[in-house]
């Protein structure tokens, strides 16, 4: 532990603004002399005591609860104080400035400081501690600013499962049976004389490929938990007047974004978060996409800051007006932006082509939602097709439609760590397949891969992927 980590710790650990009650928490070891110092009084561990929390000159800075957690029971693991007062913010900086100003005070029974040291807490710090001292690994850890930050009821449930133990519990599955084998190739590595081959008759193959068919389970439901976090951004293009506003405010069910039918409306990004099955989408309005020649200079702004958020966009849905899909100058331009798209997009990005306006033509006007195209036809005013849209963009980002229950909140961090595994796992399945494996690089295939996998619940783990990790986190938390 950094020398940093021995320091106590304090902050305001309810949100910022006003509010029935605040919180400030104070970590550390030996605080039993800044307790007395703030309420007069010894505490009962882990129970609420009503009381005042005084100032340096004896009077009540305001009246509350204190608890008292003495190390190890305590969140972070060390001897925690939570201070329950009125949640103003005025008073609780008040508040927590008395609790360094008292443990900077010398303690009566010893003449010595009550808490050298004491200092305000780092973002993430608490939670830090807790994972440093063994009270949640890493997987948790960030299960807790999960839980924080989830924008649905799912992810704030899967969430909850990680926080409980469920993915960790999933990982020390796979990290218990890759070391099963990894002690098997050992065995065979540190006794080469024996006859008996260690491998063949303990079925090493076998064993290898059902930890593969685990780590396959394992990812796919670590892919739904990372897009139940992290949602997906879906950027609406089109040309001017395709009815993308209009869309942007039917997907959202509300009157976000103004609709006209003036060309070039749309001047700036317009983003609202919706929930399809759980599952954040974040929507993102731009401006109609044309020749910067036909428009002004606030419009080719808008323009190139659409292109910025198009390159950006896990999924594009490309908006065609119906009411023009036989006019050969709309068309020109269509092909114009889908080469544009082509161009400026990885293939992995889906790009889904919206036939919108469908209420205004015949059902039989058009071969087809999209001239032949693979489309989809809509009525952005009427409502009619969005179901059908939903679930394209559902099937694009891969959602499978799992229950919530049986998930955990996961990050792309985790999906790149479990696809590391793989291909180590891969990598050895090869060898051992070899007519003359070699042990040595076999071996170090599968240190490499449970070394990948430590990385997910912090087994093994750099100081950076640590304060990267918990830098986003709030403080107090």
């Amino acid at each position: 532990m950094l020398s940093r980590h021995q320091d106590p710790i304090a902050a305001i650990a309810t949100a910022s603004g006003r509010g029935a009650v605040g919180i400030v928490r104070v970590s550390g070891r030996g605080l039993a002399p800044l307790v007395r110092a703030l309420v007069g009084r010894e505490l009962r561990p882990r129970q609420a005591h009503y009381g005042p929390f005084l100032a340096g000159d004896g009077t009540a800075l305001d009246h509350g609860l204190a608890l008292w957690f003495p190390a190890p029971h305590s969140y972070t693991g060390e001897d925690v104080l939570e201070l329950q007062a009125h949640g103003g913010p005025v008073l609780l900086q008040l508040l927590l400035a008395r609790c360094l100003e008292a443990a900077a005070e010398a303690d009566p029974a010893t003449g010595r400081p009550r808490l050298p040291g004491l200092r305000l807490a780092q973002p993430g710090e608490f939670t830090e501690r807790a994972f440093l001292n063994g009270k949640l690994d890493l997987a948790q850890a960030e299960a807790v600013a999960d839980l924080i930050d989830a924008s649905t009821e799912a992810a704030a449930r899967s969430a909850s499962r990680s926080l409980g133990g469920a993915f960790s519990q999933a990982v020390g599955a796979l990290r218990d049976d890759l070391t099963q084998l990894r002690t098997l190739v050992e065995a065979t590595l540190d006794f080469p004389e024996e006859e008996i081959d260690f491998l063949q008759q303990a079925d090493a193959a076998g064993q290898l490929a059902r930890l593969q068919a685990r780590l396959d389970e394992v990812l796919a439901s670590t892919r739904q938990g990372a897009l139940l976090r992290e949602g997906m951004h879906v950027v609406i293009a089109g040309q001017p007047n395709a009815g993308k506003s209009s869309l942007l405010n039917a997907l959202a069910g509300a009157e976000l974004a103004i609709v006209t039918p003036i060309a070039g409306t749309t001047r700036d990004v317009v983003q609202q978060t919706i929930q399809i099955e759980g599952v954040p989408l974040h929507v993102i309005d731009t401006a109609g996409l044309r020749e910067s020649g036909d428009a002004d200079e606030v419009e080719r702004i808008g323009i190139e800051r659409a292109w910025q958020r198009i390159e950006g966009a896990d999924a594009v849905l490309f908006v065609h007006d119906l009411t023009r899909a036989h006019d050969a100058e709309y068309a020109r331009a269509d092909d114009g932006i889908r080469a544009r798209l082509a161009a400026r997009l990885s293939a992995r990005v889906p790009v889904i082509e919206v036939w919108n306006k469908a209420d205004a033509v015949a059902a039989d006007a058009i071969d087809g939602p999209s001239e032949g195209r693979d489309g989809i036809r809509l009525s952005a005013r009427t409502g009619v097709g969005l179901d059908a849209l939903r679930q394209r963009l559902l099937q694009c980002v891969g959602w499978t439609g799992t229950t919530p229950e049986g998930l955990f909140s996961a990050r792309q961090r985790h999906v790149q760590a479990l696809q590391r595994v793989g291909e180590h796992l891969c990598a050895a399945r090869a060898l051992l397949q070899a007519n003359a494996p070699a042990l040595e690089l076999l071996a170090e295939e599968l240190r490499l891969a449970h070394e990948a996998l430590g990385t997910i619940t912090g087994a093994f783990g750099a100081d950076e992927l640590l304060g990267a990790i918990f830098s986003r986190f709030c403080i107090g938390k």
